[in-house]
């Protein structure tokens, strides 16, 4: 009976330890005027990439930064701006990284064309080394008067 209630004990202890270690998330609570605010606040900060964590948007971070901005980009929302302004507003604050798609620019050429350019240029290294083996292979093709005889006296050896 003892021993029950001393494993009962410490099972006890060693669960409200660990449930004081556990760490719950901050909810983000933000009223929209209209749910359609809402949705375009949402959409809006799952295009928008968190300066601070760089492979997560701003809805699925949760850093204080990320805070901040989804709080920032709901308020704006929900004060009339459209799109184009928000997202002005922070390339301007944050730079292009913010943009989980980055806007055809000059700058950005390369970032779009780059992989077609290597795309090309790898076919092209590849016509050039098969062409090479096709040559290789037709000039090895044709057997030399020495070769031949050399296969003839092995062949004839074989059938002995």
């Amino acid at each position: 009976m003892i021993k029950i209630l001393v494993k009962s004990l410490s099972a006890l202890v060693l669960l409200l330890s660990m449930a004081s270690v556990a760490n719950a998330t901050p909810v983000d609570t933000y009223e929209f005027k209209s749910p359609e605010n809402q949705k375009r606040a949402l959409s809006l900060a799952h295009s928008l990439r968190c300066p601070q964590c760089q492979n997560q948007n701003l809805i699925d971070s949760n850093s204080p930064v990320a805070q901040d901005l989804r709080l920032e980009v709901f308020e704006m929302v929900d004060e009339g701006k459209n799109d184009d302004e928000i997202v002005e507003f922070m390339t301007s604050r944050y730079g292009e990284f913010v943009l989980y798609k980055p806007r055809m620019e000059a700058k950005t050429y390369v970032l779009w064309l780059g992989p077609i350019g290597l795309l090309i240029f790898g076919g092209f290294i590849g016509f050039l080394f098969i062409r090479k083996q096709r040559i290789a292979e037709a000039n090895t093709d044709e057997l030399t008067s020495e070769d031949q005889q050399e296969l003839d006296r092995l062949l004839k050896r074989d059938t002995k």
